[in-house]
């Protein structure tokens, strides 16, 4: 990578357009992965529930190795938040993930959003999901993100738990305002979480401040239906002008426009299938213009470089 070129862009938020060919400066960024099968998203439990999970037709690991793939050639490790009932059916596939370098974390067992559940219900679900991940791996798993971000404030109990399981890092909070999920006021940047189990250190999921709003980007639906440019524009902007990483994040779903359509929805299928067939090169373009690195690799970066990280004690009671 060249990077002793610096981007021909303005610093300024509100410009974002023209031609951005260039290699971004060395700041590291974190890719992640939410390894989970088309048919286990949120935007489907109305229409698939985890009891007819076995029933479908499983698309998990040909997804997942084009991922890998991809990966492969751009010589990027990231960090794969795994699904535990993904690692129970598909041990080998968790295996395969390891293997090849990449950081291996959790992400809930059956994929039911955190404010749903009860504390011994969530602290059931994490045990179980973290067993059978790490027995898969082969390796011990310390990080944790929440199914569609869905640690609020009304969950925040939750990184209670999360510590005393022994996780070191979560990756659940979305700083925005949002229908389903979000945190508006959380910070942008990473942060320590304080509980009575212990420490955390949150690594939020990105978004730019404009004014008095905040603008998401970099992942999941906002970086299949936002234009390549801003969202290139947008992590330039965080790494340059904020000095602030950004966690992108993306699913093996995502990389496959022939996958079985499921009846749902309109506002579903929108958020679902909208931008698959462009999918692929816009993260192609991403590794290209970009360095990432795993998330735990970057969290202790991070710690290493601010050991005063700002801590934000969150109610837990």
């Amino acid at each position: 990578m060249n990077q002793g070129v610096r981007p021909r862009t303005s610093s300024d938020p509100r410009r974002f357009g023209g031609s951005l060919a260039y290699h971004t400066h060395s700041m590291k960024n974190a890719l992640t992965v939410d390894l989970e099968d088309y048919y286990q998203v949120t935007a489907f439990s109305g229409s698939i529930d985890s009891s007819q999970w076995a029933s479908q037709p499983s698309r998990v690991e040909p997804n997942t190795e084009k991922v890998l793939e991809i990966l492969g050639g751009a010589h990027c490790r990231a960090t794969f938040f795994t699904l535990g009932w993904v690692a129970e059916r598909f041990p080998q596939l968790v295996r395969r993930v390891a293997d090849a370098g990449h950081e291996v974390a959790c992400h809930s067992f059956a994929h039911r959003s955190v404010y749903e559940l009860s504390r011994e219900q969530f602290r059931e679900d994490t045990i179980r999901a973290k067993n059978v991940i790490e027995d898969a791996a082969g390796i011990a798993v310390t990080g944790y993100r929440a199914p569609s971000f869905s640690i609020t404030k009304s969950s925040a109990w939750a990184f209670e738990i999360l510590a005393d399981l022994g996780f070191k890092f979560d990756s659940s909070v979305f700083p925005i305002r949002h229908p389903n999920y979000g945190i508006p006021d959380a910070p942008l940047d990473p942060y320590r979480i304080e509980t009575p189990c212990g420490s955390l250190i949150e690594f939020p999921m990105p978004a730019l401040q404009f004014g008095t709003q905040r603008a998401p980007f970099g992942g999941g639906a906002y970086l299949r239906l936002l234009p390549y440019g801003f969202t290139r524009w947008a992590i330039d902007y965080a790494n340059r002008t904020q000095n602030r990483s950004v966690c992108v994040y993306m699913h093996p779903w995502e990389f496959d426009p022939a996958q079985p359509r499921v009846s749902s929805g309109i506002t579903a299928r929108i958020r679902h299938y909208t931008g698959l067939s462009g999918f692929t090169n816009k993260v192609r373009r991403l590794l290209s213009d970009f360095e990432f690195e795993p998330l735990g690799d970057l969290a202790k970066k991070i710690l290493l470089e601010k050991p005063n990280l700002a801590e934000e004690v969150l109610a837990t009671g």
